[in-house]
Parts: structure tokens; C-alpha cells; sequence
């Protein structure tokens, strides 16, 4: 998460937090770079993806790598639709426990 404030871009007067998406590699000027975002809330929570014109230099990095949230409800459940067919390993050929007698 980083966040952008107008030492990033003039047009950052109220800083907002965003979660980086990506870098992307479009040609820009020198030290200015296009990033790919999520908008976030007061909560953390994305709100809105943008791509924004910022100075790598004045972005402020407030965590460097995410920590994945927490289910809001964990799947307890067990499945209630089994497999209708299920896999039955096949059986063996059988063969004869003698031979049988030859004719000649």
C-alpha cells in the first residue's frame, strides 16, 4: 500500500491510499511513472481502480508486502451435492487358475 500525496503529483492535493495493481511500462518522462490502483476507503477496503501519473520519489510506501485478509465466513459446510458418479477403480483381468487340457 502507498500513499500518494501531492509530493507524488500536483494533483494529489488530498492524499488518498492505494493498493499497487501494477508498474506499467507505458513511456513517460523521466522519473514519472503510470501505476495501476485500487482507491482505497478509511477501512482498507478498494473502492475504485485507477491509473495514475505519479513520481515513484513521492509516493510514501505504508506497507510493502500485503497481508492477506481474513475470510469474512469461513466455508464450514461440508459439500451436499457428492459425486453421483464416483470413480470406481477397475477390476482385473482374471485368469485361470490351470490350463486347460489339449487335445491333440
Amino acid at each position: 500500500m502507498v500513499q500518494v500525496t501531492r509530493a507524488a503529483s500536483v494533483q494529489f492535493t488530498k492524499p488518498i491510499m492505494c493498493r499497487v495493481i501494477r508498474v506499467l511500462d507505458w513511456i513517460t518522462y523521466d522519473g514519472w511513472c503510470w501505476l495501476d490502483v485500487y482507491q482505497l476507503d478509511d477501512q482498507g477496503d478498494a473502492v475504485l481502480r485507477r491509473s495514475i501519473f505519479v513520481r515513484p520519489a513521492g509516493l510514501r510506501i505504508q506497507r510493502a508486502t500485503p497481508t492477506p485478509r481474513q475470510p469474512r465466513r469461513p466455508n464450514t459446510r461440508p459439500n451436499p451435492h457428492p459425486d453421483p458418479y464416483p470413480r470406481v477403480s477397475p477390476t482385473p483381468e482374471r485368469r485361470p487358475t490351470h490350463s486347460p487340457a489339449r487335445r491333440t
